[in-house]
């Protein structure tokens, strides 16, 4: 299904730019992710851990979760990410029985009633790229142990400005001729001031570790693509019975916002 919807302009490959990230991952991009886990997560480590990376990309959150202490169950839609998260394995933890890679939908609900509950439930900026963001929201709740987090992160509405950037997304993705151009008139914003401003205050990296570049194109092409107002979020996990632990918002911006909820006990409702 996922080389289907690529076809006809559904989805974009995600998974083709992570591969394209891979060669410039080096030790201070994944220390980077490490940090940003232990922050958000408020860990010093994940030492025997039950992490669950959602959508794994990269890859780099899952090794990073590994580095922490995590046992890992990474699993992704795009069977090019699964590859990137193999090949990271293969780098890092060759042989190793405490970190697994899967092929698999978040969507699917009979996948994920096969993998149990987790410490740590993660997926950054991939619930709203399924096409389906408020039932993946709903999904992934049952997967948080009694006492666990649920890490996410969602793209913020901008209202028209949002809708602007749905437009270019599902142009990007349907109009393979229109890709050039799309990425020659947006990425003076896009990529350039960011750069001129991190390279003046060096922070040539983002937060988390990956490279400006290729978190530029992810958004210009990210198809699908949803977005949700920070309350909306907590209201519909407030439901849930979970608790919002920590919250950063991209402060009104274009961007995701990031929230950790744990929930105090086991709930069938869920």
């Amino acid at each position: 299904m996922h080389a289907t919807e690529v076809a006809r302009g559904d989805r974009f490959e995600f998974g083709a730019n992570w591969t394209r990230f891979l060669s410039v991952l080096n030790e201070d991009r994944i220390a980077q992710a490490e940090q940003s886990l232990r922050e958000m997560l408020g860990v010093s480590h994940l030492q025997d851990k039950r992490f669950l990376d959602i959508g794994s990309g990269s890859g780099l959150f899952s090794l990073a979760a590994r580095r922490l202490g995590a046992v890992v169950h990474s699993f992704d839609y795009d069977p090019k990410s699964v590859g990137c998260t193999q090949e990271l394995k293969r780098r890092y933890f060759p042989g190793d029985n405490q970190w697994l890679i899967e092929e698999g939908s978040v969507l699917d609900r009979d996948y994920l009633a096969r993998l149990g509950q987790f410490d740590v439930v993660y997926s950054w900026g991939v619930l709203h790229h399924t096409g389906a963001m408020w039932q993946a929201l709903g999904n992934v709740a049952p997967l948080v142990a009694g006492g666990g987090q649920l890490f996410i992160a969602i793209y913020n509405d901008q209202g028209w400005t949002s809708r602007y950037w749905l437009g270019i997304k599902r142009l990007y993705a349907q109009n393979s001729r229109m890709r050039g151009p799309l990425v020659f008139v947006h990425a003076p914003y896009l990529f350039g001031l960011r750069w001129l401003v991190r390279r003046m205050t060096g922070r040539l990296t983002l937060d988390r570790g990956i490279s400006l570049w290729h978190d530029m194109l992810d958004w210009i092409g990210g198809f699908p693509f949803e977005v949700a107002r920070p309350e909306l979020v907590f209201r519909f996990y407030k439901k849930k019975n979970f608790v919002l632990l920590e919250l950063k918002t991209c402060g009104g911006q274009h961007g995701c916002n990031q929230f950790v909820f744990t929930h105090p006990g086991v709930n069938e409702e869920r």
